[in-house]
């Protein structure tokens, strides 16, 4: 090529590095609420004594900040470094870069402040309120169309396989965070979702299931596609294999959310489908891990000497470990035994720190020294940031599948007269006590080994010097083009916005199979005549009990299995749920199942209870709650709550917001003379009346056994 048609452009690594920093820094945080929340499932103490700082309330701060910002920052910091690259062009727009930086640290920032204030909608890594929904949606589009902006002014004729996973990822992000953020606001912290009972379930693990496939994997896969390759100083071992890998996971994954609802009021069409869409997962999943391991081939002695190639082997690795077990768990006799368990927990945290955490170190590791011009400060800590990472996952993980069988076999065992051997459920959490600080110590030492990396880059940059721009040049892309005899896929590779319309329909199929007649077909939530909404106390008790987080340790929701039947009550039916906005069904058991805790205990326990689990369930490990006692509500938006619920369709009378808060004051009322009764003194606007009114609601809109 003559030197005279190649153009000159630079690539613009400020925006990289920045996005690295806030990686390295909100991992850090993020990790840092995760030991804590691990320390306080044995150690109440650890909950600070304040509303702020319980687990309910820390518990979806740290999702949240892993995910988002950690995870998320890596994200962007690996494809604003790769994707100019592989396009031999800046990006499209330095504004919308900035724009994009900013408003997402603003975002992060806007999530820790409220969630530890109780502002949350309680769904699975969805618990931001409407204005951050908003937000986020705003940023992320501005990420989409600098990306795509990119595409079209590019120099390189044909999208490296890379480039598919980021397009397909923001793709699907928008659809999933639009259709799940669908609320009506109250004012500007409070929301209530579009969708109720069992459709805001199937909507929210459509959602949970592929915001981890969309933006926990694909970017990531992306990323490995990018980076290994660059590391190992090997091409990918097989194209036509990237094809099959890219095609069948983006339309494969849309189906299987269905599979984190087995055996609860789902309608079975939907739980058999996400059954057999996430069986079939694991072709996909596996076949981008053999791509990945086979990219090493001829390259595995590096892997002894080369910290950045050990981080991405064990991800990879702990990738293929984690889209084998997510098939796994989605079989019925597995999901029995697994679910409501920490199972789950040891499932999620080896895709989460193997996966994300160690390909994130292995890309921070080969990029940080590239951008300051210069080689990694120690290989040495590099070396044993690995091996303590290492060392942490397999403590955290370990204990978490051995407490999960510990539990289930106790929940399950009857004995030679046909009762429970553990009625009470507190004695099985007892039982894993050891475990859990075996977690907590295994979080701290993947904790320390983040802390080491953070001086390793500290002394990488001030060993180097930082490159703001970096120069290329590249020949201009030509208009016309011979394509005749060309490989169909790569005509494809060629046409980013047709490519773009490909992967939208692909991911747009399954949701929409699901979701549309489970919304539509009105004998999918056959309805319970008995079924009325929530008074006005018990409405503001609801929300009560959701911004403290209790659905992060509490269910609602009882399977037909006799172990549970016996302990909880009659198991729960869809039309139960068609005023519950939002659902809250749970994914993990810490403390027993609600959903018939209504009339068990007099009003008296509840108090007790909450100012001090122990009094009344002696080696509790729940925080207490006293301020509820003496916290006073705020029920100047109940009008408002009414009105947008009517919109909603909740079927409350015509003016019923006028009359709301005298109904309120009479149930208040009598809450407190019960309470009186027992001889506590309560005030009738406080929390803990509140909530004793929605507890004592639950499941006793139907006819059971027990009643």
């Amino acid at each position: 090529m003559n030197e005279a048609t190649l153009e000159r452009f630079h690539y613009d690594n400020k925006i990289v590095k920045y996005f690295g920093a806030a990686t390295i820094i909100w991992g850090l945080i993020g990790m840092l609420v995760g030991v804590l929340a691990a320390t306080q499932l044995f150690l109440p103490e650890a909950n600070l004594g304040n509303p702020y700082t319980t687990f309910g309330r820390i518990r979806p701060l740290h999702t949240n900040a892993v995910i988002f910002a950690f995870v998320g920052n890596a994200i962007f910091a690996g494809v604003y470094y790769s994707m100019p690259r592989l396009l031999k062009t800046p990006m499209w727009n330095k504004t919308l870069s900035w724009f994009h930086f900013w408003g997402w640290q603003l975002i992060i920032l806007a999530a820790a402040i409220t969630l530890p204030l109780g502002f949350t909608t309680s769904k699975e890594y969805a618990e931001l309120e409407w204005p951050i929904d908003i937000a986020i949606a705003i940023v992320w589009v501005a990420f989409g169309a600098n990306m795509i902006g990119t595409l079209i002014k590019r120099r390189e004729r044909h999208m490296y396989v890379a480039i598919w996973f980021y397009l397909a990822s923001f793709i699907t992000v928008a659809v999933l965070h639009i259709f799940n953020s669908l609320e009506l606001p109250v004012n500007f912290w409070k929301s209530y979702s579009a969708y109720a009972g069992v459709q805001d379930a199937l909507v929210q693990w459509w959602y949970g299931h592929n915001a981890v496939a969309f933006f926990l994997t694909t970017p990531f896969l992306g990323l490995m596609y990018y980076f290994l390759p660059k590391a190992a100083n090997r091409p990918v071992y097989s194209y036509k294999l990237s094809i099959v890998h890219f095609w069948s996971l983006i339309f494969l994954y849309m189906w299987a959310g269905p599979h984190h609802l087995l055996y609860t009021a789902l309608p079975e069409w939907a739980q058999v489908l996400g059954t057999v869409f996430s069986v079939m997962l694991i072709a996909p999943s596996w076949g981008g891990m053999v791509n990945g391991l086979l990219t090493l081939r001829g390259a595995w002695d590096k892997v002894r000497e080369e910290p950045v190639l050990k981080f991405m082997v064990v991800a990879i690795t702990a990738y293929g470990m984690s889209t084998f077990e997510g098939p796994m768990l989605s079989l019925k006799n597995v999901n029995a035994i697994a679910h409501y368990t920490d199972w789950i927990v040891a499932h999620v945290h080896i895709g989460g720190l193997g996966w994300n955490g160690f390909l994130t170190f292995g890309m921070l590791y080969w990029m940080w020294p590239r951008l300051f011009k210069t080689t990694i400060y120690s290989k040495k800590l590099a070396n044993a940031h690995f091996w303590i990472g290492t060392l942490g996952i397999i403590f955290y993980a370990l204990p978490m599948y051995v407490a999960a069988l510990t539990q289930f076999l106790m929940l399950r065992e009857f004995d030679e007269m046909g009762r429970l051997a553990y009625g009470n459920f507190l004695q099985t959490v007892v039982q894993l006590v050891p475990m859990y600080v075996l977690r907590a110590f295994g979080g701290l030492l993947y904790l320390s080994g983040a802390v080491i990396m953070v001086y390793n880059m500290y002394k990488t940059a001030k060993k180097g010097v930082f490159q703001e721009y970096e120069e290329d040049q590249a020949p201009a892309l030509t208009k016309s083009y011979n394509a005749t005899g060309e490989f169909w896929h790569r005509a494809w590779e060629r046409k980013p916005i047709f490519f773009t319309i490909l992967a939208t329909i692909a991911i747009a199929i399954g949701g929409a199979i699901e979701i549309i007649p489970t919304i539509l077909v009105k004998s999918n939530v056959p309805t319970i005549s008995s079924v009325k909404p929530y008074t006005p106390l018990e409405l503001e008790g609801r929300d009560l009990y959701i911004a403290n987080g209790c659905v992060g340790c509490h269910s609602q929701m009882i399977r037909p299995f006799r172990f549970e039947t016996e302990r909880y009550g009659e198991y729960s039916k869809a039309g139960e749920f068609v005023y519950d906005r939002p659902f809250l069904w749970g994914s993990k058991r810490t403390g027993p199942d609600l959903h018939r805790i209504g009339g068990k205990y007099p009003d008296s326990w509840h108090y007790f209870h909450m100012e001090n689990p122990g009094s009344m369930s002696p080696g509790s490990l729940m925080p207490p709650y006293p301020w509820m006692t003496t916290n006073l509500m705020d029920y100047s938006d109940l009008p408002a709550k009414i009105r947008t619920l009517q919109k909603l369709g909740v079927p409350y009378p015509e003016g019923y917001d006028e009359q709301a808060m005298e109904e309120l004051d009479a149930q208040a009322n009598q809450i407190v003379d019960n309470l009186k009764d027992a001889g506590v003194e309560v005030l009738p606007h406080t929390e803990i009346v509140a909530l004793i009114a929605y507890l004592q609601r639950l499941g006793t809109d139907i006819k059971t056994a027990s009643n």
